[in-house]
């Protein structure tokens, strides 16, 4: 660490400090239509201990997806500027063009695009910042702050934001007092990186061979007590077991597993309905049941066992942001981007552990989701746009060079004898 003098024209809280001596910018931008409504979202972190320093997203009108990024980047580099003028910046994004015009390696032909990378030159010596291309699922914070702001702005409210100091702690995914295992958050986020290599180029899956692929079939539980009731059910309150509905809709699952006979292992949830349905599965397949613990469900802290309507009673503005934003937990729960942190790590490990292999994964609405929005390069607010029913079945395939490809979603023909609600 290396300390400053502050910056007479910083906001308190920020040049009084000693700022670091490295810098990591994480820079995304959207629009909806492209061009369409556009806006951008940047963070700045410690490099040396991943905490975030400032995090910024604006509207910007109608542009281009490549116009809203580069946007990003510029406000980016200059935050980090304004945090320390001498520091060395490494400036991640998930836009491989940029990162490949930015360094030099790629012209730059539009003209708006070109004033924008002037710019981006212009805010700090081309000897102190470096450009590195990340997957998408290694910039969700960006790319959460982007649909923040567009949500925010198009439904009439403010058009831009800013956080820092005590906010950006209020705000974050994981806070520092929060822990995995025994990880606090930069812990957790390396983890993350190490799992999720970048992703290469696209390719037209099926159309070149690129290896086999580790296959995961994907399977809700079956329904208990509090999904027929649609209470929210997490992973750190009340592990209700499978109604009478549910070993049923899970019977009718091991039957369809068994017959397609694809399936080499089973990995489940550590909750009693998941490991429930697994065995049910285990019983028809002769299958060992694998518990891993990162596909539990999301822990919904406070609400656990209330319905949505008696939450909103309660916690009006908390349920509000909370459905805003996929960083803002529930009171004493967990937030969807830190439920994809652990996540990331528990598909890493399967795709490690059985290479080429079909896996049966019996988990949770909300990590299923997770994991279609990762093999389809869908922002984590997707999860929101997703009906999973009881025991149905998502394959999803991984292939050796970090592509992946979804086969089906949400497959339930299997249960048509099983008479049950509708989203249950």
């Amino acid at each position: 660490m290396r300390g400053m003098s502050p910056d007479p024209g910083a906001n308190p809280g920020v040049g009084s400090v000693l700022m670091p001596a490295r810098l990591i910018v994480e820079a995304d931008g959207g629009s909806r239509g492209n061009p369409g409504p556009a806006a951008f979202g940047t963070v700045v972190r410690d490099a040396d201990t991943g905490d975030v320093l400032i995090e910024s997203a604006e509207f910007i009108g109608e542009a281009t997806n490549n116009v809203a990024e580069y946007r990003g980047l510029v406000a980016g580099l200059i935050l980090a500027k304004r945090l320390d003028p001498a520091a060395m910046v490494d400036v991640r994004l998930d836009s491989k063009l940029i990162v490949e015009q930015m360094s030099g390696r790629w012209k730059i032909k539009h003209p708006d695009m070109r004033t924008l990378a002037l710019q981006a030159r212009d805010v700090l010596p081309a000897g102190q910042v470096t450009y590195t291309w990340v997957g998408r699922s290694n910039n969700f914070r960006a790319d959460a702050l982007v649909n923040e702001v567009l949500d925010q702005a198009l439904g009439g409210g403010a058009t831009s934001l800013h956080r820092e100091g005590a906010a950006v702690v209020r705000a974050a995914t994981t806070r520092a007092e929060d822990v995995v295992g025994s990880a606090l958050e930069a812990q957790t986020q390396a983890l993350v990186q190490e799992a999720v290599a970048a992703r290469p180029g696209r390719v037209m899956i099926g159309w070149e061979d690129i290896g086999a692929p580790t296959t995961t079939h994907l399977a809700r539980h079956g329904a208990t007590q509090y999904s027929l009731e649609r209470r929210f059910s997490g992973g750190g309150g009340i592990d209700p077991p499978l109604a009478p509905l549910g070993i049923a809709q899970a019977e009718a699952l091991a039957a369809e597993v068994a017959r397609r006979g694809t399936a080499q292992r089973i990995a489940a949830s550590p909750m009693l309905r998941a490991q429930q349905t697994a065995q049910i599965v285990s019983e028809a397949t002769g299958l060992r049941v694998e518990t891993v613990d990162g596909f539990r469900e999301c822990d919904f802290g406070e609400w656990d066992g209330l319905t949505l309507s008696e939450v909103r009673a309660q916690w009006p503005e908390h349920l509000a942001e909370w459905l805003a934003s996929m960083s803002i937990p529930p009171p004493g729960g967990e937030s969807f981007e830190h439920l994809r942190a652990r996540v990331v790590i528990a598909r890493q490990q399967i795709v490690e552990s059985y290479p080429g292999e079909d896996v049966l994964v019996v988990a949770h609405v909300s990590p299923i989701k997770v994991l279609v929005g990762l093999a389809i390069g869908a922002p984590l607010s997707s999860m929101y746009r997703m009906e999973l029913p009881p025991c149905s079945l998502t394959s999803l395939a991984w292939f050796p060079d970090g592509n992946s490809s979804m086969f089906s979603f949400a497959e339930a023909g299997h249960l048509l004898d099983v008479q049950a609600p509708m989203g249950t």
